[in-house]
């Protein structure tokens, strides 16, 4: 059954050490590429998406983070005090997100796609009888950036499998039940924590991604994605 969430989360608190030293003034989230901040791809496809609810969590130069949600009326979770990681962090801003499915989005990197937009596809796809979390995965073929191995492979199913070689890595973004984050650590952890809990109960999936993902972590990745996207 098809299901739209209309909240969300943008993941904003990191140091972006690998950006530096472009981030040892500006978070790595309002760096600019192609004149637009790396957080606002990620924040005008929400909004195309009519999710109204969006929350992001700041840490590092933690000012600036907060001007930019005061802008877009967006809510801050603080996470000034300690860096929670991914999956800390989310936990931290749950009284904020809901009890329903929300997306979350990673703040460095973004997408281009081909007919039905990302966000739609994933909502289309969500089966919450089936699901804890559903994440958007692309053939590394289709990225620039990129130079790791693989992180899953879709079983005919849906369902993940970790895999190192000749899978589809994760692009930083998804759609998650808040039930996965019952009896989650305290503190700092990654959210691969919980992943590999959905994995063991059958209950994380994966969609391909049909467009072109933009992993920007270093300065050098910004001309390489400016061309990329000049030639369309």
């Amino acid at each position: 059954m098809s299901f739209k969430p209309d909240t969300a989360m943008i993941m904003a608190a990191g140091l972006g050490l690998r950006m530096r030293p472009l981030t040892l003034t500006t978070p790595e989230p309002l760096i600019k590429v192609a004149g637009k901040a790396l957080i606002d791809y990620g924040f005008d496809k929400l909004n195309a998406a009519n999710v109204r609810r969006i929350v992001v969590n700041k840490h590092y130069l933690p000012d600036q983070i907060e001007a930019w949600a005061k802008a877009r009326h967006v809510i801050t979770s603080d996470e000034s005090d300690e860096v929670l990681e991914t999956g800390g962090g989310i936990t931290r801003a749950l009284p904020l997100l809901g009890e329903r499915p929300f997306y979350v989005l990673n703040s460095d990197c973004f997408w281009t796609e081909n007919g039905v937009p990302a966000l739609q596809r994933l909502a289309d796809t969500w089966d919450d009888s089936k699901m804890d979390c559903l994440l958007l995965l692309c053939d590394p073929k289709q990225t620039t950036g990129f130079g790791g191995g693989t992180d899953f492979v879709i079983a005919p199913d849906g369902k993940l499998m970790r895999q190192k070689e000749n899978g589809f890595i994760y692009i930083g973004a998804y759609i998650v039940h808040p039930r996965l984050f019952v009896d989650a650590p305290k503190g700092k952890f990654s959210m691969n924590v919980l992943w590999s809990k959905a994995i063991e109960a059958g209950r994380l999936f994966g969609l391909a991604h049909n467009g072109h993902w933009y992993d920007v972590g270093t300065p050098a990745g910004i001309p390489a994605a400016e061309a990329r996207m000049a030639q369309g």
